[in-house]
C-alpha cells in the first residue's frame, strides 16, 4: 500500500507502508520549509489598499493544540483535518515526535499521529520551553503512565500565566504534585473526583478532562472554561470513546473508561482569527466576506465589535463585514463612554482585545478597551502610537482610543502573536510603507497569512528567512 506524505516544503512524496523507516512524513525525517526556520523574519507592508474578496478562516490554533495532545491517551492512530500549519503546531508536533509518535502529514493540513510507540514520560526541556502548549501533555501522559515529569512551560510573554489550576485538578483526581525546576506528577491510579476549578482556566480545564476521562469512576469539573476549543477537544474525546457530558458549559461530567481508541476528527474553523479578519476589514475600509465562519461562536465577539460601530452581516455559514462604512463607536445609554471588555467565555475573547484596541483607532468616536486577563498585552500600544494612533494607556489592563486617528508607515517589531497581527492590520491600514519584524511572532498562530491577505489584494512582501 501507498500513502501520500507531506514533508515540511512544497513537495508531495509516496511512501511505501512496507518500510516504515522510510517515512517521510515524520516529521524528524522531513526539514522545516524556510517559512519555519528560526529566522525572525520581515514584513514590508504597503498600506493605505483597500482589500476586497473572500477568506476562510483556518482551523482552530488553539482547538489543535489540546486534540493533538489528546491522541497520547491511545495507542492507535489518530487522524486530524483542517489543521492549522503554524509554527505553534509544527514545534508541538515535534515534541509529541520525540515521546515516540509517529507523526505523518497526509496534506496541508491533514495530519495522522500514531502514539502507539510512545514509551517515555517525560517532555524534552528545550522543546518544551519553545511553547506553552507543551504543558497540555500533563494530562495525557499521567493518564497513561501514571507520572509525567515537565520543565515550565514557555510562549507569549503577556503577564503571569498561573499554574495553580492545573496542579489543583490533578491533586484532587489523586494526582501528587512534586516542584523542582519544572514540575513532577505522578499518582498510582487517578480516581474520579467532584471540584471547582479556582479559576475558568483553558489549558487548566483541558489538562483535567484528559486526565479524567481514564480516570477510576465518575469525575465533575465546575467553574470548567468553555471556549470553542475546550467543546472541540471534548467532542473528539467522546469521538475516541469518552463519556463527557455538559460540552459547553461551565460544568462537565466525566465517566472515566479503561481505554481510547482511534478516530478522525476535523478541527473547527477559528473564531479567532475570524475576529481578526473582522478587524481588518474595519481599518482597511474593505468590504470582504469571511467564508465558513464559525457563527455559533460568534455572539460576544460580533456585539464587541458593533460596539465599535463595525456591521457585520450574517450569510448562511458566511460573515459579510461592511468594513468601507464609517464607524461610529457606540456610546452607553445617558452618553457614557462605552468599553469593550473581555472575561471567561462567553464574553468577548482576550485574544481579541488587541484587535479591538487597533481596531477602534479608525472609529469615530472614544471607547475603553479592557483587558482583564494579561496584565503585559496592552504594551505594544506604544508602537500603534507610534504609527499614529491616538491611544491613553491608562495602567497595564486599560486603554482609552480616540479615533479616528491617520495613520502613518513605520518600523515596528512583533511582541506576541495577538499584538503582532494588530501591528500588521495597523500598517495595512496606514499610509505609506511599514515594516514588522519579528514575524515569526505573527506566524505562530495565523497560517500564511500574508499569502492569504495577498489574495485580498494587500501588499506585503517577506524578506529575512
Amino acid at each position: 500500500m501507498v500513502r501520500l506524505a507531506r514533508d515540511m516544503g512544497s513537495r508531495y512524496v509516496s511512501t511505501s507502508a512496507a518500510r516504515p523507516s522510510a517515512v517521510i512524513g515524520r516529521l524528524r525525517a522531513a526539514p522545516f520549509s524556510p517559512r519555519f526556520q528560526d529566522a525572525m523574519g520581515t514584513f514590508v507592508v504597503e498600506g493605505g489598499h483597500r482589500l476586497e474578496g473572500r477568506i476562510r478562516p483556518a482551523g482552530n490554533k488553539n482547538a489543535a493544540l489540546p486534540c493533538l495532545a489528546a491522541a497520547v491517551l491511545c495507542s492507535e492512530p489518530v487522524s486530524y483535518e483542517n489543521v492549522p500549519r503554524i509554527r505553534d503546531v509544527l514545534t508541538f508536533l515535534m515534541i509529541i515526535e520525540e515521546l515516540g509518535a509517529e507523526v505523518t502529514w497526509s496534506g496541508d493540513n491533514e495530519v495522522t499521529i500514531d502514539a502507539g510507540g510512545v514509551r517515555t514520560d517525560r517532555v524534552d526541556p528545550d522543546m518544551a520551553r519553545r511553547i506553552r502548549a507543551s504543558v497540555l501533555l500533563a494530562g495525557p501522559l499521567l493518564a497513561r503512565f501514571g507520572h509525567v515529569e515537565l520543565p515550565p512551560p514557555g510562549g507569549d510573554v503577556i503577564g503571569r500565566r498561573r499554574m495553580d489550576t492545573h496542579f489543583l485538578a490533578f491533586e484532587a483526581l489523586g494526582a501528587e504534585l512534586i516542584l523542582h525546576h519544572g514540575f513532577e506528577i505522578k499518582a498510582e491510579r487517578l480516581l474520579g473526583a467532584d471540584f471547582f476549578l479556582d479559576e475558568p482556566s483553558v489549558t487548566g480545564t483541558e489538562n483535567a478532562i484528559m486526565a479524567a476521562v481514564r480516570a477510576q469512576g465518575a469525575t465533575t469539573i465546575r467553574n470548567a472554561a468553555a471556549e470553542p476549543h475546550v467543546q472541540d477537544l471534548c467532542h473528539l474525546l467522546n469521538s475516541m470513546g469518552a463519556q463527557i457530558s455538559g460540552i459547553g458549559t461551565h460544568k462537565l461530567t466525566i465517566e472515566g473508561v479503561k481505554d481510547l481508541h482511534g478516530t478522525h476528527f476535523r478541527i473547527g474553523a477559528d473564531h479567532i482569527e475570524t475576529g481578526s479578519f473582522i478587524g481588518l476589514a474595519a481599518v482597511t475600509a474593505s468590504d470582504i466576506i469571511i467564508e465558513g465562519a464559525p457563527i455559533e461562536h460568534l455572539d460576544s465577539t460580533l456585539i464587541g465589535f458593533r460596539r465599535l460601530g463595525i456591521r457585520c452581516d450574517v450569510v448562511g455559514s458566511d460573515l459579510y463585514v461592511h468594513g468601507s462604512e464609517e464607524h461610529h463607536i457606540q456610546r452607553d445609554a445617558f452618553g457614557a463612554v462605552p468599553k469593550v471588555d473581555d472575561g471567561p467565555w462567553p464574553a468577548f475573547p482576550a485574544d481579541l482585545t488587541s484587535i479591538a484596541l487597533v481596531a477602534a483607532t479608525q472609529c469615530h468616536g472614544t471607547v475603553l478597551i479592557h483587558e482583564k486577563m494579561f496584565e503585559s498585552r496592552m504594551y505594544f500600544t506604544d508602537k500603534l502610537v507610534g504609527l499614529g494612533a491616538s491611544i491613553i494607556l491608562c495602567d497595564p489592563h486599560r486603554a482609552v482610543v480616540v479615533g479616528p486617528s491617520p495613520l502613518q508607515g513605520g518600523v515596528v517589531e512583533s511582541p506576541d502573536i495577538r499584538a503582532g497581527m494588530a501591528l500588521l492590520i495597523a500598517a495595512l491600514g496606514a499610509d505609506g510603507t511599514s515594516t514588522i519584524h519579528n514575524i515569526r511572532q505573527i506566524e505562530r498562530g495565523y497560517e500564511r497569512i500574508d499569502e492569504r491577505l495577498g489574495q485580498l489584494g494587500a501588499k506585503i512582501e517577506r524578506t529575512g528567512d
